[in-house]
Formats: C-alpha cells, structure tokens, sequence
C-alpha cells in the first residue's frame, strides 16, 4: 500500500482515533447511498476515500433535501452527510477528456477504484477494469449493482428498494399474509446492508494483495444482499418448505411447541420479548420474576415436553400476566435478569438506550461554527473504540487542493474551471 497523508483531509475535525486503513486511497466514482456507505466506512477509518461529483449537479443525493424528501438540519444536510463522513469531494466532468485525463491521475494513485455506476456507463466512458489496471497495474476495482456483474439485467438501473426489498424478496417475506399491499422498507434499508458487504470485501481484497500483491475485482449486488439477509428463508425454499409470514393476530402464537419463544403485550399496548431457546434452564427464573413462582411446579408447565403438549394454557396463563403491567414496569423487573429477554424499543428509545450510550454507537459529529449534530458511528470497532466522525465535504470542496497535490499549476486549473471541468 502505497504511504499517504491521514484520510479525510481538507474536512472538519480530527483523523480517526484508530488508523486501520491509513495509508489507503479510494477513489469513489458513485452517488446515493449503497456504494458511497462503503467508502464511508472505509474513511471512518483512515482510509482517503475521494468522491468524485459533476462539478455542476454533484451527488444526486444531495438534491433529495431540496426535493423535501431527506431533512435537513441546521442546513446540514445528515443523510449526505451520513454516507459521505470523512471523505474529500473532488468536482469532475469525467466525460470530457479533460476531466478523464484527471481521473486517471488519481486512480494512478489509489488503491481502490469504487463505482456503481451500470456496466454501459463506464463502457462507454472507457473506465472498465483493464483501462484502469492500464494505469494502475495493482489496482483493487470495486463494483456495487443491482442485480450482479453477469445476466440478462445486469445493466438495469436498481435501487434497494427494487433489488434488495421487491426482487430479493424481503418485502414478500414479512408481509404478513391478508395485507392489501407489500410493507414498504425503510429508509436505505438494503444500502446500508449491502454496503457492510462491500466494504468487507474491499478489505478483504487489500489483505488479499498486501499477502500475495495480486489485485481483485470486488463485486457485491443488492440481491446478494437481499439472500443473504433471508439466507434462512432460503434454505427452506431449497428444501421445499418454505412458509411465508402468517397472517395477522395471535392464533399461530400458541401453537409453537416452545412457548417461552414469544412476544407478550403490556398493560399500556407493548410489546415484551422472550427467547427461551433454552427453556428449562431459564423457566424457575422466570416464574420468579413475574412474581408466580407457584408456577414453576405446575404440573401442565414443569418441563418443555409438557409445556409443548400444554403450550395453548402456558401462552394464555402469561398473556394474562404480562397484561397486568405496563411496559416500564415489565423494564424495571427484568432490569437484573439473566435470561433471554428484551424490550420492543421504538426508534426514540433506542438512541436513549444505555447500552447504545455505554458503547458509543451514536457520535457527535463537529461543526465549525455552531453546534454539532450526531449520527450512528456503525457496528463495527477496534480496539474498543467507535469510529470519530468528522464531516462530509461539500460539493466538490477539494478540488483545487487535490488538483495541486497532481502537480497542477494554478493556470490549468483557471484554464479547467473556465471550461466546466471543474467547479
């Protein structure tokens, strides 16, 4: 890996605490979400990811804010920002040969070349893997899609909304069966999934060529995504059994063989979880904890073999008493308890929960001026420590100091913004 300055230069804020992939240069020719979240969790750690905009229109995703689609915050845009954090913003028409010629300056210098754009577009813009490797021999080429590298569909244009919730089948999945409509995702749901998979295998590639110097191609879809995350579900297809989500209510509750494998609703309409996988170890505990201890010796509940055969009584003995306490109450007698337990948290309790606290899985990012904002560090950590959040750039904002850093003089550089290149 060729030695460099601390990523995320000429952005607000310190490097990261942890320089994992310091040293690394990504140049990332990609917009929306998917891709630019890899590259982002690449720069939370140290890596110099440089994102290359159209010097006039920029990242399309920074025009949902004005659309009234994102929020914006203080005049932050957070989504942008989110997918964004860390990296350098360079303004570049690479369809003019001006603005090509520059991009392969930097992909001279990178380590990994990270797109998403559709096989046609970087056909047609000659920037395939051999142009590229024609320039940089070692480099790591990354490629997000829709649908795969290969296939009838593969030059189709994809959102996660299309390859990861409808084709890849989560929607149909946890539907509930009577529905008038699929469920719709939420937000960037299958962008941010297939983006850990992504930057997986871009980290993986680097390990790859640092142990053997050969250099990958790294391909990650959407619908992988998608059968990964329902690999479950897939296996039963292949088996013949699949079964789809079963329709709404609680009829289907009591006729599992384990019980104790269940969410129960409070007195105030919510919701608590039981995970029982072990159901004897953690039965007499329960009983216990519910303030029914009498039960643990109830001849219908002793052990699971009975409690299957009686499992209609067992889930209709505790939806009573779960009933008779609210949600809160159900927290703070549970609060010391070693079984498998949990809470159904809403959105805004989450990012008040302790343990969210405790591990700094949400940051404060800084802003000069004002008051800074926070946003998720992500899952993973090193050393014990969340990745440091520092600021997304703004549209093309290093332009002109990565165009020096080239070796451009400032006359071509006049000369290249007078012609559009350039912002």
């Amino acid at each position: 890996m060729t030695t460099r300055g601390k990523g995320g230069e000429g952005t607000m804020g310190d490097g990261p605490a942890v320089d994992v992939f310091s040293g690394v240069r990504v140049v990332e020719l990609a917009q929306w979400v998917f891709v630019p979240v890899a590259g982002a969790l690449l720069a939370d750690w140290g890596a110099d990811v440089i994102h290359v905009e159209h010097p006039e229109t920029g990242d399309g995703y920074r025009g949902l804010v004005s659309q009234g689609i994102l929020q914006s915050k203080g005049g932050i845009n957070q989504s942008m920002e989110l997918a964004n954090r860390g990296k350098r913003s360079i303004g570049l028409d690479v369809k003019s040969p001006d603005g090509r010629r520059i991009l392969l300056k930097l992909v001279e210098t990178a380590d990994i070349f990270l797109t998403n754009y559709l096989p046609s577009t970087l056909e047609r813009l000659d920037l395939g893997v051999d142009a590229l490797r024609e320039v940089n021999p070692k480099l790591i080429y990354a490629r997000g899609h829709g649908f795969g590298v290969r296939g009838p569909d593969a030059d189709k244009a994809a959102y996660d909304a299309t390859a990861f919730w409808a084709r890849g089948g989560l929607a149909e999945t946890l539907t509930p069966e009577g529905l008038p409509q699929p469920i719709g995702q939420r937000g960037a749901f299958g962008d941010r999934n297939g983006a850990v998979h992504l930057a997986f295998g871009m980290a993986g590639a680097l390990f790859r060529r640092e142990r053997t110097g050969e250099p990958s191609v790294v391909d990650v879809s959407l619908l992988a995504t998608a059968m990964w995350t329902l690999a479950s579900d897939v296996l039963s297809a292949l088996q013949g059994n699949f079964r789809a989500a079963p329709p709404p209510g609680g009829a289907l509750r009591s006729q599992a063989p384990n019980p104790l494998v269940n969410a129960f609703r409070t007195k105030d309409g919510r919701f608590v979880s039981l995970v029982f996988l072990q159901p004897d170890r953690y039965w007499t505990d329960l009983c216990r904890a519910v303030d029914r201890p009498e039960l643990a010796l109830d001849p219908r509940f002793s052990d699971m073999t009975v409690r299957a055969e009686h499992r209609e009584e067992c889930v209709a003995v505790l939806d009573e008493i779960f009933a008779a306490r609210t949600f809160e109450e159900w927290r703070a007698a549970f609060d010391e308890e070693r079984f498998p337990w949990a809470p159904f948290l809403r959105v805004p309790e989450i990012i008040e929960d302790r343990q969210v606290a405790a591990n700094g899985y949400i940051a404060e990012v800084p802003v000069e001026g004002g008051n800074g904002f926070s946003m998720p560090t992500g899952a993973v950590q090193f050393d014990e420590q969340p990745a440091t959040l520092r600021r997304g750039p703004e549209q093309g904002q290093d332009t002109e100091l990565l165009l020096l850093e080239l070796g451009y003089g400032w006359d071509e550089i006049v000369r290249l913004k007078e012609a559009l290149v350039i912002p």
